[in-house]
């Protein structure tokens, strides 16, 4: 406020006069008034005349005394003090005072205006005296009020200031308002600015809604002029003083330097670890001297730790970082005396189809290979005999302290039932197994746990044609078989299947030679015939297709039983071929030969009578002679 204006108010505030007093006063006159003054009252019409000239101010505040024209000058002089400004127009203002909410502005104005201070939750600092730039809304509004806005006028400047800013790579300071996609949102100069979440902070942040509401400096990173966007980054700031320290960090890395870091960011391969600006790499079997299944089992997020420096690339820009490297190796505390052959416990760490991995004590570690977890020579899986967790009793089969290297098995726990094969399954004797696999040329049959066998193709069946062992059994089925062969030093079973029956080829020999006639059933047509089976002998045999037609012409169906002649047999080869068309062929050869038997008979009774012959007979006999000579060449 003016000198000026001062003034003013205190001539106004210290005139003593009052509307009463001056009342009080007129009543005073008026009780010593005389007689002959009566008529002065007769004025009073005019004195109603002048009443509509009252000065009001005179009246209200009591400065009769000062005059009239020396209250006009004072008026002047104070409304030349006030700042004349237009609506809508952007000026300075002064903070004059603070509370809670608001902050009071003065702009030069006849009254002052006030701002809530939402509208600088972007500067929290703000204190009295401060110069803030306003947008003059309205000069007055029905109150009376002069009504400003801070936050408008940092809108209307806002852009020119951030190009400014942008350009001189400035700090600008920004209130984070809300989080966003990816990200978050900052006012800047009244402007909503993009903070990309990775653009917070050198290290990952996980929190973000902690940086909600908070001031923060900034540098504007971008700005597209088309669109109105503007992308802001706080971590150019920090990078910009850690890239010093980088520098001098690089630097001095020495293999074998031990280091402070903290946990940066943990993954399924390893862990991310930050030396002051510098990022390096502890792999996940670096992290501890036990086998783990994550990282996050030995290290958590923001931890600080010592590390060992194992390597860096040329540039060092890829730093290989170890942990357990800072502990003495688990096999250092080996008991000294073991040795291979002895027994040892330990638990099941990781399983995997060729074995199963033992922790003997934590950091050292025996593999069992599935060949060493049974006698069986079937192949299995791991699985099959032990899960992750289990307490197991092994043997050492090998112990490489240099290599740190431990081979274990089980399966030398119990006897190799190879020792006494001869004596328990002999040639010859008859057994029960399980089928366990097929292949092309056999069939793998367990006799017991350590004991397989194979069964050749050829002596699964005395009878059946079989392509493959699967036509004729099934994993899991049980087979009895014979012990044809043994090879001890290799390990090898030979069986039979066929063996556990007599030879039917050797059995009916008699019932299945040449010319034999049997009843028969029709398995299968093939291309060239069809493959039938005695079901009585239980022989299979074949027909070939000229061989199937029947009497009437047709062949013989699917599943059909019919008679069958044995026009091959070779029990050697186990080949048996039968024919159905060569009986009916049979029985018109037979008939024929009895039809010329006849005639012969009746040619003899007509020549003990050829006296008595007609030449008609004559002729009756000549035909007859003739179709007696075409059958015998049909014959």
């Amino acid at each position: 406020m003016s000198e000026e204006n001062k003034k003013v108010e205190e001539e106004v505030a210290n005139t003593p006069e009052t509307t009463q007093e001056a009342a009080a006063e007129t009543a005073a006159e008026t009780k010593t008034e005389t007689v002959e003054e009566a008529p002065a009252k007769e004025v009073a019409p005019e004195v109603v005349e002048e009443s509509t000239e009252f000065d009001w101010d005179e009246f209200e505040y009591g400065i009769a005394s000062k005059g009239k024209a020396q209250r006009e000058e004072l008026t002047k002089l104070y409304e030349e003090s006030l700042t004349s400004i237009d609506e809508h127009t952007i000026t300075e203002g002064k903070v004059i005072n603070m509370t809670d909410r608001e902050a009071i502005v003065d702009i030069g104005y006849k009254s002052e205006g006030v701002i809530s201070l939402n509208e600088f939750r972007y500067n929290p600092d703000l204190k009295v005296g401060d110069q803030v730039e306003v947008l003059v809304d309205k000069t007055e509004d029905k109150e009376g009020q002069l009504v400003l806005s801070h936050r408008k006028a940092r809108s209307i400047k806002a852009w020119d200031r951030v190009n400014e800013a942008h350009d001189n790579e400035e700090v600008v300071k920004g209130y984070i308002k809300c989080r966003t996609k990816g990200g978050m949102i900052v006012d800047v100069f009244g402007i909503e600015a993009f903070l990309p979440g990775s653009q917070i902070d050198v290290k990952p942040i996980r929190d973000y809604d902690a940086y909600v509401d908070k001031n923060m400096e900034f540098k504007i990173v971008k700005i597209n002029h088309e669109f109105k966007n503007v992308v802001v980054s706080h971590k150019a700031l920090i990078e910009a003083d850690l890239e010093e320290q980088k520098r001098e960090i690089i630097g001095k890395l020495e293999k074998g330097q031990v280091l402070e870091g903290v946990v940066k960011n943990i993954t399924s391969y390893g862990v991310f670890i930050d030396l002051g600006g510098v990022d390096g790499l502890i792999h996940i079997t670096d992290l501890s001297w036990s086998r783990i299944n994550h990282p996050s089992e030995v290290v958590e997020l923001d931890q600080t730790l010592n590390v060992v420096i194992l390597d860096f690339d040329e540039d060092k820009t890829r730093i290989q970082l170890g942990l357990k490297q800072l502990e003495a190796h688990p096999w250092d505390n080996l008991d000294s005396e073991l040795k291979e052959g002895d027994k040892v416990k330990g638990k099941v760490v990781v399983l995997a189809d060729y074995g199963a991995f033992v922790e003997i004590i934590p950091g050292v570690e025996g593999l069992i290979h599935v060949s060493e977890m049974s006698w069986s020579t079937h192949l299995r899986s791991a699985q099959d005999f032990m899960k992750v967790g289990d307490e197991v009793e092994a043997v050492i089969l090998t112990l490489d302290r240099e290599e740190r290297k431990m081979s274990l098995g089980i399966k030398q726990l119990s006897t190799d039932p190879w020792t006494d094969i001869t004596t328990k399954y002999p040639v010859g004797s008859k057994h029960e197994g399980a089928v366990r696999n097929f292949t092309n040329f056999g069939v793998f049959v367990e006799l017991e746990e350590g004991i397989d066998g194979l069964i050749h193709i050829s002596d699964l069946s005395w009878t059946k044609k079989i392509k493959h062992p699967s036509e004729f059994t099934s994993v899991g089925a049980k087979l009895e078989v014979v012990v044809l062969d043994i090879d001890v030093e290799n390990r090898r079973l030979s069986l039979g299947h066929k063996q556990v029956e007599d030879n039917p080829f050797e059995t009916y020999a008699t019932l299945l030679e040449e010319g034999s006639v049997i009843e028969g059933k029709v398995l299968r047509k093939v291309d060239k015939g069809a493959e039938i089976v005695f079901e009585n002998l239980g022989v299979e045999a074949f027909v070939p297709s000229r061989h199937m037609v029947k009497e009437d012409g047709s062949e013989v169906a699917a599943d059909e039983r019919i008679d069958f002649k044995i026009i091959e047999f070779n029990p050697d080869a186990r080949r048996v071929v039968a024919s159905h068309t060569e009986l009916h062929k049979q029985v018109k050869a037979d008939k024929q030969k009895a039809d010329r038997v006849q005639a012969k008979k009746a040619v003899k009774v007509i020549n003990s009578n050829v006296e008595r012959s007609t030449l008609g007979d004559l002729d009756a006999l000549s035909k007859l002679k003739e179709q007696m000579e075409d059958d015998e060449k049909n014959g």
